[in-house]
C-alpha cells in the first residue's frame, strides 16, 4: 500500500502555479498521481492526489510555502478497489437557472444513495430567449439495485423545463 496525500489548492491564478506545485512536489520525492483544476471567478482551485513517503509532512510543508496559496493537506493509505458495489454513470442536466437547483438535486440524488464523484457546473444564455440557462456535467456512483429510471422521473419534477440525461 501507498501512502497518499490529498491537497487541495485555492489562490489568486497566475501563470506558472501548476508547474510550481508540480517542481515542488518533484523535489520532495512526491509522485503526482490525479488532480482537477480550474479557474473560477479569478481564483485558481482544485485537488491533486500524491504518492508520498512516510507521512508526506515534508511535501505538505514545501507545497505550504508557495506564496499567495492556502493549501490543505489530508493523509491516507491508498486501498486496493474492493469488490463492485456500484456503477458509474453520466448525468447532464440542462434547464433555466434559478436559485436552489443544485439543492434540489443533490437532495434527490442522496435520496437514491447516489454519490456525485464529479460535478461541473455553468450557465450560458438561452438562445432563444437570452434568459440564463444552468448546465450540469455529473459523474455518479450509484448502487447497482438503484432503479435510475426512478431518479430520472424525480430529477424531471424538478422544474417543468429541466431536461435530463443519462449519458454513454
Amino acid at each position: 500500500m501507498n501512502n497518499v496525500l490529498i491537497v487541495s489548492v485555492i489562490g489568486p491564478d497566475r501563470s506558472g502555479l501548476v508547474e510550481q506545485l508540480a517542481a515542488t512536489i518533484a523535489a520532495k520525492n512526491g509522485n503526482w498521481l490525479e488532480s482537477s483544476f480550474s479557474r473560477l471567478a479569478g481564483q485558481f482551485s482544485g485537488i491533486v492526489k500524491v504518492a508520498v513517503i512516510g507521512a508526506g509532512e515534508e511535501v505538505l510543508l514545501a507545497l505550504q510555502q508557495i506564496a499567495g496559496l492556502d493549501i490543505r493537506g489530508v493523509l491516507d493509505v491508498e486501498r486496493e478497489e474492493t469488490a463492485l458495489v456500484s456503477q458509474s454513470v453520466a448525468l447532464s442536466l440542462i434547464g433555466h437557472d434559478r436559485v436552489g437547483i443544485v439543492k434540489d438535486v443533490a437532495t434527490i440524488l442522496a435520496r437514491f444513495a447516489v454519490n456525485i464523484e464529479k460535478l461541473e457546473t455553468w450557465l450560458s444564455s438561452g438562445a432563444m430567449s437570452g434568459e440564463m440557462m444552468f448546465h450540469a456535467q455529473l459523474i455518479l456512483s450509484a448502487p447497482l439495485d438503484v432503479d435510475l429510471d426512478q431518479v430520472h422521473r424525480q430529477l424531471e419534477c424538478i422544474a417543468d423545463d429541466l431536461m435530463v440525461e443519462w449519458a454513454d
